[in-house]
């Protein structure tokens, strides 16, 4: 891919600050990568075959690492890499910070890429997933999670709304996301094999939205991208938004509710021993035989 095709989304210096501010406490908001790891590993249970040598990128603490150390998967090397050198010095293995639009890897490092959250904040998404198709030797398996293009869509609307009401126009105040349906595209762009491509909805409650804020700055979530507004919000706007927010999404007990989408990608490099389609005009039987029908003729009884 060239340098034109790359899109600049987010601003990658605020989001590893992020990241790092975060680290400390991170133990405190990792649940949505706890719940993630742990579904990454359950669908790795899925695959028959183990794997020697694994890199965790975007690893966080190491909350997906040290799952797949105890999953029985035979790792034996595991690389944990994250954008923060202080959430990367938690992680287990060999530990390292890295950015995942320049891996330090060579070609055919690793058995197997896992990745929990952390690729939505990529710009060159396409580009990063052909480094790691590099980094896996042939008949190696990458199983990435990110968020998709519905989370967080209640506060993104609550927001918009009061904004609008208030000022007469509205701010990106939450960062854009990758949307399922472009998810098996750039797996094929990257040169996997086999793509697999699904998503998941978690919804969180809290008790009101500034709990719900509050979390996502815990997580090293809130907005990094290149247009966000550079004055921060107002007490007036975000209570606004908090109010409507309530008034919309709220559960039946008063507390609102947050939707986060998660995309699954799942991809094999290219082996000789996987299945591969049949060539175009290679069949032995017809469609109409295959039916139990004469080719040319409609079945009997048809009008």
């Amino acid at each position: 891919m060239s340098d034109s095709d790359a899109m600049t989304v987010f601003d990658r210096a605020l989001v590893r600050r992020r990241r790092d501010r975060a680290a400390p406490g991170f133990h405190g908001h990792s649940f949505l990568v706890e719940e993630v790891a742990e579904r990454l590993v359950d669908r790795l249970h899925d695959v028959r075959q183990g794997f020697t040598t694994a890199l965790d990128l975007g690893c966080h603490r190491g909350e997906l690492g040290r799952r797949l150390l105890a999953a029985g998967k035979g790792v034996e090397t595991l690389a944990s890499c994250d954008l923060s050198e202080r959430m990367a010095r938690h992680a287990p293995g060999l530990r390292l910070a890295a950015d995942e639009e320049a891996l330090p890897f060579a070609p055919g490092s690793f058995d197997l890429v896992v990745s929990a959250l952390s690729l939505h904040w990529v710009n060159d998404l396409p580009g990063a997933l052909i480094q790691l198709r590099r980094a896996l030797r042939p008949d190696g398996l990458f199983v990435g999670a990110m968020l998709g293009g519905e989370t967080l869509f209640e506060l993104r609307r609550c927001l918009m709304e009061a904004e609008l009401e208030i000022r007469g126009g509205v701010s990106p105040r939450v960062s854009p996301f990758a949307e399922l349906r472009d998810a098996g595209s750039l797996l094929q762009r990257a040169g996997f094999a086999l793509p697999v491509v699904d998503g998941d909805e978690i919804t969180v409650t809290y008790e009101n939205a500034f709990r719900l804020m509050a979390e996502l700055r815990g997580m090293g979530e809130t907005n990094a991208g290149l247009n966000r507004p550079r004055t921060p919000a107002t007490r007036g706007l975000l209570t606004a938004a908090a109010q409507r927010y309530a008034e919309l999404h709220a559960a039946p007990d008063g507390r609102i509710e947050a939707t986060f989408q998660v995309v699954w990608m799942l991809g094999w490099t290219p082996h000789e021993s996987q299945q591969k389609p049949l060539a175009r005009g290679s069949a032995q039987h017809s469609l109409a035989q295959t039916l139990g029908t004469l080719e040319g003729k409609p079945p009997a009884g048809s009008a």
